[in-house]
């Protein structure tokens, strides 16, 4: 089991690893392909894919997207994703440090109180 000082000192380096990311985004990043036709041609020609950046609103309740342009904002989005689930794994980690540290503490100070007994129902006067 570790010590205090150590869950401490991880917990320390868990916030600091979150104030560390500057950008994140929720979501995920999809590929679209689009099927166009041509006034000469019989078959559809599939065109794409064309990428977009598709995440759940909670007010709303709906899917909300955004198609994404360029190479570097596909690169961006992919990063700040990342950036998110890193972030999520670390308030993990953080919750899970802050709920061992808190049993380690209060096993400490229980150790010093002696639990009250119960009456046994023999111990009883009875009237």
């Amino acid at each position: 089991m570790p010590s205090i000082r150590e869950l401490e000192s991880k917990r320390d380096a868990v916030l600091k690893e979150i104030r560390s990311i500057r950008s994140m985004k929720r979501g995920s990043i999809n590929a679209q392909y689009l099927k166009v036709r041509h006034r000469r041609i019989k078959e559809a020609v599939v065109r794409g894919p064309y990428y977009v950046l598709s995440r759940h609103d909670t007010k709303t309740g709906k899917t909300v997207s955004r198609r994404l342009t360029s190479k570097e904002d596909v690169e961006r989005a992919q990063a700040d994703i990342g950036a998110y689930q890193r972030f999520m794994a670390l308030c993990k980690e953080f919750q899970e440090l802050t709920e061992t540290l808190g049993e380690l503490e209060g096993s400490l100070t229980m150790q010093g109180v002696e639990k009250k007994r119960r009456r046994l129902s023999s111990n009883k006067t009875q009237k």
